[in-house]
């Protein structure tokens, strides 16, 4: 509603207006920098990726729709679009380069490509004229227009740009960014191709700006390479996102606008440009001093605060009632068989069947210290297999190998028939591969059901562009939320959920993926102990639906009620394998790790079998 007003207004004022030209420039001025906040925050407030060298796609822009114009004899605004498309192609090159680092590492990496920009133009006089920079026509309309031909276009253009930054962030793709932001290695985890999302996101917000770039060359009528490619440019994109609020939709556009008057006070009341840098310096500072997540941010959560909406907490206790586990329409086993066209892939596996998952060899090793030492695992199709051992043993080192979050040294990994070492994270979760953390990874910023569809199951561009949270997505992510109990909390952040709490959201995450095989974490650690029977109850019951488990858990009841077969690691490699009661009574497990306290009293030595024995014995 005050965007619509906001923008009404500014449409009416040329025409209430017409003969005064400054307060026309000083506001067209406004939407230029707005355009390009609006697009840097598309790669650095939603994808976390911050760039200091961004005006560099303005002076490109500027730079292709002057060159042509020139050489093909047109008017600078026809060509000014395909200003957008160099801008669009050199973020994509740079973009697969330099997005393969973060931090202040990619910071540094910007401002250099911003530099070295404008030292290629100012060296390839044949093409850009050096130093002597371009001069363009004169606009072709009378005197009398003024500036409101160029009001129009940067205002339609800065409209444009916001549509766009709003339908991005609605869209998988958004959120892909958002994530991303918040936890690459867990993004990557459930799906989302952090690569592509990462430079489509640099070309994206590299586009309008490029686009605006043609228009500001006519507008100028004159380029070249120092006010082209001025590094105070990205300071003054940077410095409008963060006051009026990084990652939102209409905070760069309230910073830009403020931002724009100050610098205009500044060189016409202060001495000019070195009192701007100096005020836009102090102005940096007190930003992130003192509104570190901008004005919008700020003012939204004093609202919040000045009027707290009700929050409506889910009564767990109720979860606990004995029976086969149901939403409010479907058992749990439709729930999660919903979309697999297969079912005769999630049957429990026997003994004779290929493994689900087999890890042969693997070795990890940081420095000195081997975490992985040659390990083998077998995890067959419909069990739930237990890794237990002492801390520090190798067992959450071994869980990273697997999904791909950490690279093996040496070894293979297989699931479901296909050798997976090689393949990225993202790839992994597509074939079915999900997982859960000993310490919670959920993206705090986003509600419970953002968290919950987030996971993306193929990286196909039409799911990358289709809605976040739409139709029977969101239908299964509230009955998954039903599953765990926290139906009801739907549309609470997921940051101010208990730990607890969290764990179950990131056990329905996972599901959305529909995956073949879950790695639990540590799934009972932080749990509230009256939770425990209804995570047993759910384990189960997702188990009878067809997903296999593969569990680390220092919970010893609850693994020895579970799970079936038990695989105990010690040094970096399993020492002993098989049924519960047999792992309960090896004495190499006791010493190594369960202990005096689990000694029965009297018991005959168990027989030891060779690892990958049908009949599942215990070996050392």
């Amino acid at each position: 509603m005050i965007a619509g007003l906001c923008l009404v207004a500014l449409l009416m004022y040329p025409v209430v207006n017409p003969w005064e030209p400054y307060p026309q420039a000083v506001l067209l001025l406004g939407f230029l920098l707005a355009i390009q906040a609006s697009s840097w925050n598309i790669i650095s407030g939603y994808g976390g990726y911050t760039s200091l060298g961004h005006s560099m796609f303005l002076g490109l822009g500027s730079y292709t729709a002057g060159i042509l114009a020139l050489r093909w004899g047109v008017n600078p605004l026809w060509v000014a679009p395909l200003g957008g498309v160099t801008a669009l192609v050199i973020a994509v090159l740079i973009g697969s380069v330099v997005l393969r680092t973060r931090g202040h590492a990619f910071v540094i990496i910007t401002i250099a490509m911003l530099l070295a920009a404008q030292i290629i133009a100012t060296n390839f006089q044949s093409l850009t004229q050096g130093s002597d920079g371009i001069t363009l026509e004169l606009p072709f309309w009378g005197r009398d227009f003024q500036n409101i031909p160029f009001y129009y276009i940067f205002l339609s253009l800065l409209v444009l740009t916001v549509l766009f930054s709003a339908w991005l962030r609605r869209t998988k793709f958004g959120a892909g960014l958002v994530a991303i932001r918040e936890d690459e290695g867990k993004a990557a985890s459930i799906g989302v191709n952090t690569t592509r999302f990462k430079i489509v996101a640099y070309a994206a917000s590299a586009f309008m700006i490029g686009t605006a770039g043609g228009v500001y060359a006519y507008y100028l009528t004159f380029i070249n390479p120092i006010g082209s490619f001025a590094i105070l440019g990205s300071v003054l994109i940077v410095l409008a996102t963060l006051t009026g609020g990084r990652g939102t939709l209409y905070g760069p556009v309230i910073g830009a606008f403020i931002v724009n008057l100050v610098s205009e006070a500044a060189t016409v009341y202060g001495g000019g440009s070195q009192s701007r840098v100096l005020i836009f310096g102090l102005a940096l500072m007190l930003v992130v001093l003192f509104l570190p997540k901008g004005i919008l941010p700020t003012v939204e959560a004093w609202c919040r605060r000045r009027h707290p909406a009700e929050v409506e907490y889910t009564d767990q206790a109720g979860a606990l009632n004995r029976g086969p586990v149901t939403t409010r329409e479907r058992p749990l086993p439709e729930v999660v068989a919903a979309g697999v066209a297969d079912e005769g892939a999630r049957r429990p596996g026997s003994g004779d069947d290929p493994p689900l998952l087999d890890v042969r060899g693997v070795s990890k090793r940081f420095g000195g210290l081997t975490a992985v030492d040659g390990a083998d695992l077998t995890v067959r199709q419909g069990t739930i297999t237990a890794l237990i051992g002492p801390n520090g043993s190798g067992k959450t080192t071994l869980f990273n190998l697997i999904t791909g979050g950490m690279a093996a040294d040496s070894g293979e990994i297989w699931f479901d028939g296909r050798r997976i070492d090689g393949m990225r994270p993202w790839k992994r979760g597509h074939l079915g591969l999900g997982r859960t953390y000993q310490v919670t990874r959920l993206f705090k910023e986003m509600t419970v059901q953002q968290n919950v569809v987030a996971p993306l199951p193929d990286s196909r561009w039409r799911t990358m562009l289709s809605d976040a949270v739409h139709g029977h997505e969101a239908d299964r992510a509230r009955e998954l939320l039903d599953i765990v109990g926290l139906g009801r909390m739907a549309d609470q952040p997921a940051g101010s959920l208990s730990f607890g709490q969290q764990k179950l959201v990131e056990l329905a995450q996972v599901l959305m993926l529909q995956p073949k095989l879950i790695l639990l974490d540590e799934p009972a650690g932080g749990v509230n102990p009256s939770l425990l029977g209804r995570l047993t109850e759910v384990i189960r019951e997702l188990n009878a639906a067809g997903v296999t488990f593969l569990i680390v858990e220092h919970n010893i009841p609850l693994v020895l009620e579970l799970c079936d077969p038990v695989v105990v690691f010690s040094h970096g490699a399993p020492i002993a394998e098989g049924p519960p009661e047999r792992i309960q009574a090896d004495p190499v497990v006791l010493d190594a790790y369960l202990g005096d306290d689990w000694r029965p009293a009297a018991t005959d030595p168990p027989a030891h079998h060779s690892p990958g024995t049908a009949t599942g014995e215990v070996v050392r």
